[in-house]
């Protein structure tokens, strides 16, 4: 792998309790890498979005030991927001790559690495739980994975999409493959992953998707029954708005927007 530049933008809503963990992992482990040579250049910009408790303190506490960590702040919300605010700040700047990561650590920074190491002639890496070399712990419940595995199955049915994990938390891209996609993403929602992978994938980018070790993140936010509901609304719109329906998306969405604002 050629010495990259690389930056690594962390959405983060209320995450007082686990962000300092997160960015001391991921600042040590990859200023170690670049005093090694193994990369040229890293930022980790943390994108702090619609909180109310003290993340932006504790990121500038970490930020002052870590140089390599920048942060933005906005009093919208939302992961796609975040993610979207953070490629449109990266894409200003001279990166080689540039990828999201979730700020639970659910994937460690020599996980995150990992997926950098493995870009090769692609245009992308994902990582992914549910293949057969990924390693998840603690082991989820049958009904965590039934879920998952039925939202897998409406995608790969819905947008013809090969991967076996659309939503886990770790991607990196080749910066021309973000740009060329930027300025089409809308989507802010639980669909955000697959609007992006759909689009990268429209316009012929080589994505790999590659296991993972998971660690499933103590006092996790998600509640399976409200998320999947949200999934699936969120997904529905996607597919209609990218299809030769999508003039039936006005009648549809104030419908979608009702069962949204119930489910919420």
């Amino acid at each position: 792998m050629n010495r990259l530049n690389l930056c690594i933008v962390m959405p983060a809503h209320n995450e007082e309790q686990r962000i300092s963990k997160t960015l001391e992992s991921y600042g040590k482990l990859f200023s170690k890498l670049r005093k090694n040579k193994k990369i040229r250049k890293i930022e980790i910009l943390v994108v702090i979005n619609n909180t109310q408790d003290r993340t932006e303190e504790i990121v500038k506490k970490v930020r002052r030991k870590y140089k390599n960590i920048e942060y933005l702040n906005f009093k919208e919300g939302g992961k796609g927001f975040a993610i979207i605010q953070g490629f449109k700040e990266a894409c200003r700047q001279d990166w080689d790559l540039i990828g999201f990561v979730d700020a639970d650590m659910s994937t460690s920074a020599e996980e995150y690495f990992n997926l950098i190491s493995k870009i090769e002639n692609y245009d992308g890496v994902i990582a992914s739980r549910y293949l057969k070399k990924s390693v998840v712990t603690p082991k989820q419940s049958f009904l965590r994975v039934m879920a998952s595995r039925v939202f897998n199955f409406l995608i790969r049915s819905m947008f013809f999409m090969p991967y076996t994990d659309t939503q886990c938390g770790a991607k990196i891209f080749r910066k021309d493959a973000i740009k060329s996609v930027l300025p089409e993403l809308g989507i802010t929602q639980w669909s955000f992953d697959i609007d992006l992978l759909y689009r990268l994938r429209k316009k012929g980018f080589k994505i790999k998707e590659i296991p993972t070790v998971w660690a499933d993140a103590e006092k996790s936010k998600l509640r399976l029954g409200k998320a999947s509901m949200q999934m699936f609304l969120s997904i529905v719109q996607l597919r209609i708005i990218n299809s030769k329906f999508r003039r039936l998306i006005s009648p549809v969405k104030p419908v979608i927007g009702i069962l949204w604002r119930k489910v919420k």
